[in-house]
């Protein structure tokens, strides 16, 4: 299932970049949970959270459809 997060987020990451931000994959529990850490813009942007359920979850949950929630650490 790693694998299969990374890749989707290769392709969110492009986004994200494009705004001057960046995203790090930190760990996929067992249990379908992604932890992430957004960085660079993206870090402390009062959107971030927005981004963070709206594209970033959406598309993990559209790739990898055992992903049950995305957080941000």
């Amino acid at each position: 299932m790693r694998a299969k997060v990374t890749q989707a987020l290769d392709e969110i990451r492009l986004y994200l970049q494009a705004h001057g931000g960046d995203i790090e994959l930190v760990d996929v529990t067992a249990d379908g949970v992604v932890q992430v850490r957004l960085t660079g813009a993206c870090q402390g942007c009062p959107m971030s959270q927005y981004t963070l359920n709206m594209q970033v979850e959406a598309q993990l949950k559209e790739a990898v459809p055992q992903i049950k929630r995305v957080e941000a650490l």
